[in-house]
Order: C-alpha cells, then sequence, then structure tokens
C-alpha cells in the first residue's frame, strides 16, 4: 500500500514539473526530442540540484560529485581517458621546487555579460574559492595573482603535482559581477551554456551560449528535471523525458522506446576494516577492533568474498568488481586486483588462530569471529550489499550482523566497526584522503590506519613536478612489492563493486561519449551534453 502511494505521489510530481503548475506558467521546456532537434530534458535526482546554486565557491562542478560546470569555462578539461587538455588555458608549468604553477590563458573570452575574460578574474575565482568553499579542499593554494591579462600564478604552501585535475573543476567567475549572495541563482559566466531557468525543486533549463568561443554546442536547450527515482521512471514511460536516471532495480523493465544504457563507473562500495586494536581516542571514542586488527583476517575477508555473486545478485549485473578505490584510472595498480579463493581465506583465518567452532562460527580463546556491519539507513543498494556481505562472511565462519545508520553517528561508528562507504572521484586525492595519516592523529581520516611508506610515497607523489612522474608513486602506495594498501600488505578497505550508472535513453538520441562516471549518479552524465545529437 506504502509502494502504490509513492507511486501515485511520484506521478503527481511528474504532472506538476512537466506541467508548470507549482510556478503558474505554462512549460517552458518541451518534451526534448518530441519537440525539437536541438534540445533534450533529462531527470536527475534530486540530490543532484545544487543547494547553493551555480557557484563554483559553493560546491557547483565540486564536491564528491565532481563534473564539469557547464556555465563557466574551466583552465583545463578531462578526456575520456581522463587525460589533461586545455580549455580557457592556453599552456602551463610548474616552477621546479612545485610551489608556483604559471598558466596562460586565451585571450578572445568573454563573459556572457560582454565583458572580457582575464587573468584577474581567473584569481579573483580561485582566491573566492579558497576562502568560502566548505567542499573542497583548497589548503595546498596560498593565493592566485594576475601577472597580466592573460597570465597567471598559483603560490602553494605545498607542492601540489596533481593540480591541473583541480583546474579542471573549478568555474571561473566575473570579478566585476560576483556577489556571494546573489550569484548562485544568477550566474554569469563563458562556458558553453547560460542559467535560463531555475525552479527550485523542480528543473533548471540551459540555453547555449550564442557568443561561446569554442565548438557551437548541438543541444541548444537542456531541461534538467530533479526527481525521485520513482517519478523519473514514470516520466520516462510517459514519454516527457529523453534521459532518465535509474537503478538496478528497474533494469529488469522495459520502457517502449528507450533503451537502458549503461555507464562504467569508479563509483564504488567498500568497507573499512579497522586496522588497529581496540581501544579510545583523546576525544572518548571507540577507535579499532581486535578482529580486525590482525591482518591475515583482514586478508581473509579480502580474498573470500564472491564480488560477481553480488553484482548478479544485488545490482543485477550492472557493475565490475571493485579492488581498490580508483579502479581503471591512470594512477591505479593492478597488483589490487585479487581472486575469489575462499579456501585461501579459511586458512588465512586458521593461521591467525580462528577456527571454525561446531555451530558453524570461528573461535579463538573462546572469542566469537563477530562483526557488526554498517550500512546508511536510507540508502537499499548499499543495505543488499551489506547483507549480502554478512552472508558471505558466514560462510567463512565469521557472524555478522547489519545495521542501518545515519550519517551523524556512522562517522564516529566507523572507527571501531567497518561501514559500508560510496567513493570514486578524478583525482588521485581519493586515495590520500583514505590511506594517508592526518595531522598528528597517528590515523587515516576515514579509518584507524597508518603506515609510513605510503605516507612516504603519496608525499612524494604531491611534490613530482609531473603529473606521470605522480602516477608511479600513487601506484607504489597501492603496492611496491613489499608493502602497501593492497592484498600481500595492509588491505586496511575491501572494496566490493564498482556500480553501473543506469540511464533510460530515448531511441534516436546519440549521447557521446562517456568518461567513466565518479561517485555521485547525477551531472556527469551531461559533462558534454553540447556534444549529444538526434539521429
Amino acid at each position: 500500500m506504502k509502494r502504490a502511494c509513492k507511486i501515485v505521489l511520484s506521478l503527481l510530481l511528474v504532472l506538476a514539473v512537466l506541467c508548470g503548475c507549482q510556478s503558474g506558467q505554462q512549460p517552458d521546456a518541451p518534451s526534448g526530442g518530441q519537440a525539437a532537434k536541438d534540445s533534450v530534458v533529462i531527470a536527475l535526482d534530486t540530490n543532484s540540484e545544487p543547494e547553493a546554486g551555480f557557484d563554483p565557491a559553493y560546491g557547483w562542478g565540486a564536491g564528491e560529485h565532481v563534473h564539469e560546470p557547464l556555465i563557466q569555462s574551466t583552465l583545463t578539461v578531462t578526456d575520456a581517458g581522463l587525460n589533461i587538455g586545455y580549455d580557457l588555458a592556453t599552456g602551463y608549468s610548474v616552477s621546479e621546487d612545485g610551489l608556483t604553477w604559471t598558466v596562460t590563458i586565451r585571450d578572445d573570452v568573454s563573459f556572457t555579460d560582454g565583458e572580457p575574460l582575464t587573468a584577474e578574474d581567473v584569481a579573483f575565482t580561485y582566491n573566492t574559492v579558497k576562502e568560502a568553499s566548505s567542499v573542497n579542499d583548497f589548503t595546498m593554494l596560498d593565493y592566485a595573482e594576475a601577472v597580466d591579462d592573460t597570465t597567471v600564478l598559483f603560490h602553494m604552501t605545498t607542492p601540489f603535482s596533481i593540480w591541473p585535475y583541480t583546474m579542471a573543476i573549478v568555474g571561473i567567475v566575473p570579478e566585476h559581477a560576483y556577489d556571494s549572495a546573489t550569484y548562485g541563482a544568477n550566474p554569469i559566466g563563458s562556458g558553453r551554456y547560460l542559467l535560463k531557468q531555475w525552479d527550485r525543486g523542480q528543473q533548471v533549463i540551459l540555453e547555449a551560449n550564442p557568443d561561446y568561443y569554442g565548438e557551437a554546442p548541438k543541444m541548444k536547450r537542456v531541461t534538467i528535471l530533479f526527481m525521485e527515482e520513482d517519478a523519473a521512471f514514470l516520466a520516462a514511460q510517459a514519454g516527457q523525458v529523453d534521459v532518465a536516471y535509474t537503478s538496478a532495480t528497474y533494469s529488469d523493465q522495459a520502457v517502449d522506446g528507450y533503451t537502458l544504457a549503461s555507464y562504467r563507473t569508479v563509483d564504488n562500495r567498500g568497507f573499512n576494516l579497522p586496522a588497529v586494536p581496540a581501544g579510545t581516542d583523546a576525544n572518548g571514542r571507540a577507535v579499532g577492533n581486535d578482529f580486525t586488527a590482525d591482518v591475515r583476517v583482514r586478508r581473509a575477508i579480502n580474498i573470500g568474498i564472491d564480488r560477481q555473486e553480488m553484482i548478479d545478485n544485488v545490482l543485477n549485473g550492472y557493475g565490475t568488481p571493485a579492488y581498490s578505490v580508483c579502479d581503471q584510472l591512470p594512477w591505479y595498480n593492478p597488483a589490487s586486483e585479487v581472486a575469489y579463493d575462499p579456501e585461501g581465506a579459511a586458512a588465512l583465518l586458521d593461521e591467525a588462530g580462528w577456527h571454525m567452532g561446531a555451530d558453524g562460527v570461528r573461535e579463538k580463546d573462546g572469542v566469537k569471529a563477530e562483526l557488526t556491519l554498517l550500512y546508511s539507513s536510507d540508502d537499499s543498494v548499499r543495505q543488499a550489499l551489506a547483507a549480502d556481505f554478512a552472508n558471505q562472511l558466514g560462510e567463512l565462519g565469521i557472524s555478522a550482523s547489519i545495521e542501518g545508520v545515519g550519517w551523524d553517528t556512522a562517522y564516529d561508528r566507523a572507527l571501531s566497526e567497518p561501514l559500508i562507504w560510496g567513493w570514486g572521484a578524478h583525482t588521485p586525492m581519493e586515495l590520500y584522503n583514505l590511506y594517508h595519516t592526518i595531522g598528528d592523529t597517528g590515523s587515516a581520516q576515514y579509518s584507524p590506519y597508518s603506515n609510513p611508506a605510503v605516507d612516504a610515497y603519496m608525499d612524494q607523489a604531491l611534490q613530482s613536478t609531473g603529473l606521470e612522474e605522480s602516477y608511479a608513486l600513487w601506484q607504489k602506495a597501492q603496492w611496491d612489492g613489499a608493502t602497501g594498501v593492497t592484498q600481500e600488505g595492509d588491505v586496511p578497505w575491501v572494496w566490493l563493486v564498482n556500480v553501473d550508472h543506469l540511464y533510460w535513453v530515448r531511441d534516436g538520441l546519440q549521447v557521446a561519449e562517456q568518461k567513466i562516471h565518479p561517485h555521485g549518479h547525477g551531472w556527469s552524465i551531461v559533462n558534454n551534453v553540447d556534444q549529444w545529437s538526434w539521429a
């Protein structure tokens, strides 16, 4: 009954949005390919709507759901292979000590109000983002300085070799027209699109920038609807959208006139395995876990999990096995990959002194092998993965229960109990944030773990003067032949799956080649919407 009510409410939401009922207007957005060959209507989830609007200083284009900001230009871009290319920039270099980046920019770009874009705007943007952003970390930037109209210097507090990836997501705003209180709702940029209309909680309408300096967008009008998953599915069934996000829950359905498109991701799910013995920290919080503190236990869990079974049974086949936080990315170390080996897992647990009891649960010195697995209580996929993980641990002789928790307590509890997380980004900093010892805490940020050799490799990677040179060091942090965070090393995380991003796509719509999507089933799909076309 509750499910039926939810469907009815979702259908009403679809009708309200598409008919403009809440705004008292007739719809200003046609239904994409049905009405025009240069427009498209896309349904994204409600979390995709930027709470603070379209201001790069407050998260637009950044955060864990990184994407190209569309309305603003960026200095660099990434291609399908995550190689760095140029947008506003015409070149860049870094000093030998890694503390000064020199970037030259185009001299033929104007904002949509007609004012020229200069290095002053670039410096202003980065200085503003550094002071205002609560989404991305800009502590590595001291300040930005415009040398002349086409040259900007970035003065760093510490070497940061992967700065080009940061430059690929920070949209440039106009110094002369920027007001932090109003810019998010009325952005002026120089990107491929301008904001035509934003009905909060409902939709965003983008129109092609007629003065764009690059190749003119093929899609002149892009309408983004923000919908719950049920509503997006109903909108596709009604033929009211051209693209609608969906999940494996709906993958066994068929929608007339649409194809289910699946895009590869580094949107991974995995559990932290607390790597230190149980205790308390300076704040009185429980830290560590006596069972997972034994590296043999962690290694056993890592090879004792059938990832493909999870993909088949939980994701309906729409996913790939995950072995790290950066599978398939340029800095990934293939040594992370492991084969499913339940016999090897059992041998490791035996070696660690955890022997199978008569009840099917392993014991050591009178203590049962038990774990509580935490998952976000509002995420059905994580719940299903946690349940599957618990069942597989049970086959190894580890008694595991699952518990849904809110994020208000999850971060603290994960210091002593495994929690299923979602990660994945177009930057090696994801590795740093998960595995590097933070400050004087003696531990990594999200789970008790520390390895000085791993820290040193990542520090060296950031101090490199070239991206490719840094890739090799990021890979060594994962495994250098003697130590690292992979199976033969410390394995403080067990990675399960990368969740494919699924969309219903109207027949005849040609979606351009996609980059591997990061964590977050949102704006990544429209990174290159300007290149989409209708057959």
